[in-house]
Order: structure tokens, then C-alpha cells, then sequence
């Protein structure tokens, strides 16, 4: 994958992830779900995200850490400025939001419920090597990162092919320590590289 602009990133991302077979598509997902629980210490909360169509995993893979994590809360979309959150129960639990999105439909907490886990999964189009994020455009999670707890472990979860060399980067972008892929599993990105 090669593009210059983020915008140009995200349309070849997209087109790409259209593109992916059904039988690929469930492979991908059925590895992400045994691979997404390494290294999470159990009984503790981490926030993650309701897959759309297009994103890597499904609900599979929230279940799996619901089995491992004390909580697991996932985001409410407000406008503007950071993300509300919420507990995830199950399927059952979903409604349909804006944005095209499923949120629960239980109590939602303040932006600062992100200071709670010790794991944060967060959504990308794509990841490079340096730890910079390409997401949908807009900022949600760069407003939402900063209230993190400083020693929170940042992942983002991206199709092998969608970790790549270098993004367009922007000031205001937060940088992630992670990346989880379906055929190489969890991988440090920028300081937490392997050398």
C-alpha cells in the first residue's frame, strides 16, 4: 500500500477492506480472537470498540475479553470532544447508534472512565511502524487518548497489510504503542519496538 495524503490512506485502506473475501475475512477474525487476550492482565478493565462492516474483528473477539478483563467498556459517540463510554454485555445489550454504529444500551459514564483501563483497543484504517494512527478523520480518539492513564497500553487492531512504514502525521495525532494483526499478533510499535 503507498499513498501521500491521509485522505488518499484512508480511500486505499477502504477499497482494500471491501475487497477481502468472506472465508479471509472470518480467518482473520477467528485469529484475532485467539490472539487478543495475550498479555492482558485478567480482572482488569480495558476499553475496545464495536467493529463496523469494514474493521478487523466482531463481536467474537469483545466476548473473549469479557472472559479475561474485569470490564470491558466501549465508546458512546457525543458531538463534539471525547468519547462517553460504556459497558459492554453482549450482543444482546446493542442498539443502533449514529454513525452507523451499535452502542450498549446501559448506563453511560464521563470521558474520564477511560482512566480505568489498563488496555485501551482503538480503531484504525491503518498503523505505522512509528506508532502513527490513520483513523476515520474525525479526532475522536485524539481528543479521548490525553485522559488515558499515562501508563495505559494503547493497541490498535489492523489487517497484516494495514501495518505499514510511515503515515502522514498531523500535531494533534497521539501515537500508539501497538499494533495487533491477525497473522503476527501483537507487535510494538515506536519506542516499544523490538530492536
Amino acid at each position: 500500500m503507498q499513498a501521500q495524503t491521509k485522505n488518499e490512506w484512508r480511500q486505499l485502506v477502504l477499497s482494500s477492506r471491501r475487497a477481502v473475501s468472506p472465508e479471509l475475512r472470518s480467518r482473520e477474525e477467528q485469529s484475532l480472537v485467539e490472539l487478543v487476550t495475550i498479555g492482558l492482565t485478567p480482572g482488569f478493565a480495558v476499553c475496545a470498540y464495536i467493529p463496523t462492516a469494514l474493521e478487523p474483528g466482531n463481536l467474537d473477539l469483545l466476548d473473549a475479553l469479557r472472559g479475561v478483563a474485569g470490564r470491558v467498556l466501549v465508546p458512546i459517540t457525543r458531538e463534539p470532544g471525547p468519547l462517553y463510554w460504556s459497558e459492554y454485555n453482549g450482543a444482546d445489550n446493542l442498539e443502533d447508534a449514529g454513525f452507523g454504529l451499535r452502542e450498549p444500551t446501559g448506563p453511560v459514564f464521563e470521558p474520564r472512565e477511560i482512566q480505568m483501563a489498563h488496555t485501551i483497543f482503538v480503531p484504525a484504517l491503518a498503523v505505522d511502524r512509528r506508532g502513527v494512527r490513520l483513523g476515520r478523520g474525525a479526532g475522536y480518539y485524539d481528543r479521548t487518548l490525553g485522559l488515558a492513564r499515562p501508563d495505559a497500553r494503547l493497541v490498535t487492531v489492523v489487517r497484516d497489510e494495514e501495518l505499514v512504514s510511515e503515515l502522514p502525521e498531523d500535531p494533534h495525532d497521539v501515537r500508539i504503542g501497538w499494533a495487533l494483526t491477525p497473522g503476527s499478533g501483537l507487535i510494538g510499535l515506536g519506542a516499544n519496538a523490538a530492536d
